[in-house]
């Protein structure tokens, strides 16, 4: 093969699954062309402007374990951007309690699997004793199954807890707590193999694995500004505000990839966009059932935006139990806002009933609620208050939706697939997109007689 940039590749869909794929393939010599539609890299991980202030999106945080998502911020130069709490530490206040409000904490000790969560477990106060011994009985017997087993899949992660003596208050004060945020479903509605292996990995793997990292920044300066940087470093041609309108084979065998106004050649072909549009671009033939692309559902996410005239928060984040609200954050620093004021971002997973909700309805329905857990918003006057909506933000992780889930091969020699909801053994999340783009790329170079590494064998 040649050493040169003569092979050719299109990488299309400028999401973090298409900018590692694009940065494998330069890296390994190709000559890469990045397409994406939006005005912006990033996908669905993006900020944009309000008045004075930068705003995400939509809240988005990684664990320790997250290994391919902290390869990425490193090999974009943003790891010190976006970087990891000492020890995992989540205050989780229960408005519901009969006698009151009460702060509860989930945090790790410095001490080996299973005993570094011990403690916090002994003490949490949002479970009876005999619910913190059944938590413990569950851990064990979820630390034995194998999440790759597909036999997992088709079970829902409510039916196994009740197996195993969950009451609906465990499930609800814990089990829900870490599952809404990271499958965004719920346990009734998640199979339980992707709920295995968001537990076991990030909680019964090693001490540190669950602690929590998220973006000091803007999420736009992370996967957009830095990740365009690396990419033209790389010898990446990006084109954003570019559409593939269609991808097809040339007589010699290679792949031609039509654009709005020009035609790209290429040897290799990633699609990394989402699961319809990757339907509507696949040529015939290169997968046995394409339509099963279209059982893949979507899951919502919603986000409240709220800016106080003045301090209401102490930490940088806490979940809630007893109240509509999941998560909150405080995005002050990070959105650029000045003065005495602060801003809070309310993320809402699984929020199918609420998505299509008026602005109006939701302020009448989150102000209160915040109000109950933060005392010192009574009387704060409200500066800014909007909702930003993601009605499609993840695959939906439902029962069987594991034989749905391609691999990055496809039938037709030089097209691979990308994108969180392909077979990465991960629910949609970052890390999930990043392996996806390993995949694709380690395949397509593996056909290629590329010699390859896969990065986070590197990094081991």
């Amino acid at each position: 093969m040649n050493d040169t940039r003569s092979q050719r590749a299109v990488v299309i869909g400028g999401g973090l699954a298409g900018i590692t794929a694009a940065l494998e393939l330069a890296d390994a010599g190709l000559g890469v062309t990045l397409v994406e539609g939006r005005p912006r890299l990033g996908g669905l991980a993006f900020s944009f402007r309000r008045g004075d202030l930068t705003v995400d999106n939509g809240q988005h945080v990684y664990l320790r374990c997250c290994a391919a998502y902290r390869w990425f911020l490193d090999r974009v130069g943003g790891a010190e951007l976006a970087p990891v709490q000492a020890r995992l530490d989540v205050p989780v206040l229960d408005v519901a309690h009969p006698r009151g409000p009460r702060l509860g904490r989930l945090r790790r000790d410095p001490l080996p699997v299973p005993l570094h969560l011990g403690r916090s477990l002994a003490t949490y106060p949002h479970l009876s004793l005999a619910e913190r011994a059944s938590v413990g009985r569950a851990a064990l017997a979820l630390k034995k199954l194998d999440p790759a087993d597909p036999a997992l899949d088709d079970v829902d992660f409510a039916t196994w807890l009740g197996r195993h003596g969950q009451s609906d208050r465990t499930i609800e004060a814990l089990w829900d707590l870490v599952g809404v945020a990271t499958l965004n479903a719920t346990a009734p509605h998640a199979s339980l193999g992707l709920a295995a292996m968001v537990f076991k990995t990030g909680l019964l793997s090693e001490a540190g694995a669950a602690d929590i990292g998220w973006a000091r920044v803007p999420l736009g300066e992370l996967h957009d500004t830095l990740a365009r940087k690396a990419l033209e470093s790389a010898g990446v041609r990006v084109e954003t505000r570019t559409k593939a309108e269609s991808i097809s084979r040339t007589e010699n065998g290679s792949w031609r990839v039509e654009l709005a106004g020009e035609t790209l050649e290429a040897e290799v072909v990633v699609l990394a966009v989402p699961q319809k549009e990757t339907h509507d671009l696949l040529p015939e033939g290169a997968l046995d059932e394409p339509d099963k692309l279209l059982g893949i559902g979507t899951a919502p996410i919603l986000n409240v935006h709220v800016v106080y005239d003045r301090k209401v928060l102490k930490q940088p984040f806490f979940a809630a139990l007893g109240s509509p609200v999941q998560w909150v954050f405080d995005r002050t620093d990070s959105s650029g806002l000045t003065g005495q004021g602060q801003y809070l971002a309310v993320s809402q997973s699984d929020a199918g009933d609420e998505i299509e909700l008026p602005v109006a309805e939701l302020r009448a329905r989150y102000l209160p609620e915040l109000e109950k857990l933060l005392p010192a918003a009574r009387g704060a006057e409200i500066l800014d208050f909007f909702v930003t909506r993601e009605r499609t933000a993840t695959f939906a992780p439902t029962p069987g939706v594991g034989r749905l889930r391609p691999s990055a091969r496809t039938r037709a020699d030089g097209l691979y697939l990308a994108g969180a909801w392909t077979a990465t053994g991960w629910p949609a999340t970052m890390e999930g997109a990043v392996r996806s783009g390993f995949s694709a790329a380690g395949a397509a170079l593996s056909t290629l007689g590329r010699p390859h590494v896969h990065p986070l064998q590197e990094a081991a």
